[in-house]
C-alpha cells in the first residue's frame, strides 16, 4: 500500500516534475500535466499535497515573503507544510510546489521534501554573490557574442578572441567561441572568422605561425672572429652578384686565369659545432623568407660581420677550381681567406656580360651548363616571380630569365661540385645532394611538357655517401654557397673549414644527426614560404578588383583545365570547354577569392 496521506487526488513529486495521484493500489498509477500516466512504486514519488483539488496547470503561488520566511527558519528544520505557509501564507498544492521548486533551487533551504532545513546566512550571501557574478558573465558574453558578430570589437574582446586565433594557427582544436556561434571549429574557418569580425586585418598572414615556423630571428650574443692565418686574394676582382636589395650577401665569383673562384662567408670560423649559434640555426633550418620580411636563422648582427661586400674587406671560405675537357671540376683548393667584394645586380650584371669583367665567366659558366644539359640535367621553364609587401603594399615582379642569373648559378654549382668531390676524396663526412632519375626522361620545350616533366620528378634529398643527382645533371653536389641562410651548407662548410685547417671533423654519426634535425624543420620553412607567397598573391587579387589577364593550359583534366597566369607565376583549375588546347592562351577575369581557404576562382572571357 502506499504510504499514509498518498492517496487519490494527492499532489506528489515524480522525479522533478509535478503530478496527480489517480488511483492507489499495489501500485500507484500518477497523472502530469500533459494527460500522460504512469504506474510508480510508492518509493519513486514524495508527497507534496494530500490535495485534492490540484489543479496541474495552476501551481503558481506567487512570490511570497521568502525573505522573511528563510530569516524565521535560518538553521532551523521545518516540515514542508510549515515553509509553505511562512513563505506564502497557506497550505495549498500551489505553495507546496512553490516550496519544492526554492528547494531545488537551493539559495534558501536545503535537504528534502520530508525535511526542510533553512541555510546559514553566510552560505546564502556566498550563493548569492556567485549566481550574480555567473549572470553578470553570462550578460557579458552575450553581450560580447553580439558584438563580434557584428564586427564592433572592444579592446577588451581581444583577449577573448585569443583562443579563436590559436585555432587559426592551427595550436589547439577548440574554440568556446565558434562552438558558442557554430562556426566549424578550423583553422580556415577560424581566420575567415578573424576576419570578418575585424580581430585579424584582411592581409593578415597566418600561415608561417599555421606551420609552426619560428617567426623570429635569435637574438644571441656574437663572438669576435678569431684570429687566424687567411689567404690573400684581395688582388682578386670579386663580384658578388644578387637580386636588387638582397640583404645577405654570402657568395661572390672571381677569375684568376683558368681558376674559378668561389667565395663563401666564412660562417663557420664563428658558428662552431654545438654553440650557441649553431643550435639556434639548426632548430630554424634557414633563413624564413617571407614576403612580409625575412626571418634569420642566425643573429643578423652575423650577417652584418660576414656577408661579402658589406665591409671593405671580408673573410670568406673560397673554393678554387678548374674545368677540364670534359668540363668537370677539378685541381680543388678550399682555404680561409679574405676579399674584397663589389656588389651588383643580375640587371646590372646583365648589362655588362661582354666586358672583361664578366665575359670569361660566362663563356666558363656556359660550358659547364652545357656538359649538364649534355647528362639530361633538367631545364624546366615555368614563370617565376618575386613577392614582397612593401609599406603594405603588394608587389609582384616577374623574375626575367637573366644569363647573368644562369652565370651564378652555375659557378654556385661548380662550387657544390668541388665540394663534395673535395669530401669524398678525404673521406670528409657531409650531407650530399642527391636526386634520382625520373622513370622517363624528356627534353620540354612548352610551358605544358615542363608542367608535365616536372611532375615526374623526386624530391632532391640529403644523403650522407655521394651519388647522383639527376635534376643538376652532377654525380658529385652539396649544398655549399650559402651558410649565412642554409643550416645544411653551413654543416658543410664546419666540416670542410675543420679539415683544411687541420681540426677533426665531426664523425658521420653526427653529422647524419644534425642532417635530420634540421631537415625536420626543413620542410616547416619550404611550407611557409610557399603558403605564404600564395596567401599575398590572393590579397593581390583580392585588390585589383576584377582583375583581368592571360593564362597558358598546362594540363586538360576531365572537367577542369590546370593553367598557368605567368604574369603572378600561379597555377589554378578552370573549368574545361571543348575548344581548349595545351598551350593555348585564355584570358581570365577573378570572380572570387577566398583567402582563408587559399582559392581563388577565375572565369574564361
Amino acid at each position: 500500500m502506499a504510504e499514509s496521506g498518498t492517496r487519490a487526488g494527492a499532489l506528489v513529486l515524480y522525479k522533478i516534475r509535478p503530478a496527480v495521484v489517480a488511483s492507489v493500489g499495489d501500485k500507484i498509477e500518477i497523472r502530469f500535466e500533459d494527460g500522460k500516466t504512469k504506474r510508480v512504486r510508492d518509493k519513486d514519488i514524495s508527497l507534496l499535497h494530500p490535495g485534492p483539488g490540484v489543479d496541474l496547470g495552476g501551481l503558481d503561488a506567487g512570490e511570497g515573503n521568502l525573505e522573511e520566511a528563510w530569516e524565521l527558519l535560518e538553521g532551523e528544520q521545518a516540515s514542508l507544510e510549515e515553509v509553505a505557509e511562512l513563505v506564502y501564507g497557506e497550505y495549498t498544492p500551489a505553495s507546496a510546489w512553490g516550496v519544492w521548486q526554492l528547494l531545488r533551487d537551493g539559495l534558501y533551504f536545503e535537504g528534502s521534501v520530508r525535511s526542510i532545513r533553512g541555510r546559514k546566512a553566510q552560505a546564502v550571501a556566498d550563493d548569492r554573490a556567485a549566481r550574480e557574478r555567473k549572470a553578470r558573465e553570462a550578460q557579458e558574453w552575450a553581450d560580447f557574442l553580439e558584438r563580434v558578430q557584428q564586427g564592433k570589437l572592444e579592446e577588451a574582446d581581444r583577449s577573448r578572441l585569443g583562443e579563436v586565433e590559436r585555432v587559426a594557427l592551427g595550436q589547439t582544436a577548440k574554440s568556446r567561441v565558434l562552438s558558442a556561434l557554430n562556426i566549424t571549429e578550423s583553422p580556415e574557418s577560424a581566420h575567415a572568422f578573424l576576419l570578418r569580425c575585424g580581430y585579424w586585418p584582411a592581409s593578415y598572414n597566418p600561415w608561417p605561425a599555421r606551420q609552426g615556423a619560428n617567426l623570429e630571428s635569435p637574438d644571441l650574443p656574437v663572438p669576435p672572429l678569431a684570429e687566424e692565418p687567411r689567404r690573400d686574394l684581395t688582388y682578386l676582382q670579386s663580384w658578388a652578384i644578387d637580386d636588387e636589395g638582397n640583404t645577405d650577401p654570402d657568395d661572390a665569383i672571381s677569375l684568376d686565369g683558368e681558376r674559378i673562384w668561389v667565395h663563401v662567408a666564412d660562417v663557420a670560423a664563428l658558428v662552431k659545432p654545438d654553440s650557441h649559434l649553431d643550435l639556434a640555426a639548426r632548430s630554424r633550418s634557414a633563413n624564413l623568407y617571407l614576403p612580409e620580411g625575412m626571418v634569420q636563422m642566425l643573429p643578423p648582427v652575423t650577417t652584418d660581420l660576414l656577408g661579402l661586400g658589406l665591409q671593405e674587406e671580408s673573410v670568406a671560405l673560397s673554393f678554387g677550381f678548374k674545368l677540364n675537357d670534359a668540363a668537370e671540376v677539378t685541381d680543388i683548393e678550399i682555404t680561409p681567406s679574405r676579399v674584397r667584394v663589389q656588389r651588383i645586380s643580375y640587371e646590372a650584371a646583365e648589362q655588362r656580360l661582354e666586358e672583361a669583367a664578366f665575359a670569361p665567366l660566362l663563356a666558363i659558366t656556359r660550358r659547364y651548363r652545357e656538359a649538364r644539359l649534355a647528362r639530361n640535367a633538367a631545364q624546366i621553364n615555368l614563370p617565376e616571380v618575386s613577392v614582397k609587401v612593401v609599406d603594405g603594399e603588394v608587389q609582384i615582379r616577374p623574375l626575367p630569365r637573366l644569363a647573368s642569373r644562369q652565370m651564378v648559378t652555375d659557378a654556385m654549382l661548380m662550387a657544390g661540385e668541388a665540394a663534395a668531390r673535395f669530401a669524398e676524396a678525404n673521406g670528409i663526412s657531409i650531407p650530399y645532394a642527391v636526386q634520382p632519375e625520373p622513370q622517363e626522361i624528356r627534353h620540354p620545350e612548352t610551358l605544358s611538357e615542363s608542367h608535365a616533366y616536372r611532375r615526374l620528378f623526386k624530391p632532391s634529398n640529403a644523403a650522407m655517401s655521394a651519388g647522383r643527382h639527376f635534376g643538376l645533371g652532377l654525380d658529385y653536389y652539396a649544398r655549399t654557397t650559402s651558410p649565412l641562410r642554409r643550416y645544411m651548407d653551413l654543416v658543410v662548410h664546419q666540416q670542410l673549414r675543420a679539415f683544411v685547417t687541420g681540426a677533426t671533423p665531426l664523425d658521420k654519426e653526427k653529422v647524419t644527426e644534425r642532417v635530420a634535425e634540421a631537415g625536420a624543420v626543413g620542410g616547416i620553412i619550404r611550407r611557409a614560404e610557399r603558403l605564404s607567397n600564395l596567401h599575398w598573391k590572393l590579397i593581390w587579387l583580392k585588390e585589383q578588383e576584377h582583375w583581368q589577364g592571360e593564362a597558358v593550359i598546362l594540363a586538360l583534366e576531365e572537367r577542369k583545365a590546370v593553367v598557368m597566369i605567368p604574369q603572378l607565376a600561379l597555377e589554378t583549375r578552370i573549368r574545361r570547354t571543348e575548344d581548349m588546347q595545351l598551350d593555348q592562351t585564355v584570358k581570365l577575369q577573378v570572380q572570387e577569392v577566398d583567402v582563408p581557404a587559399q582559392a581563388v576562382y577565375f572565369r574564361r572571357i
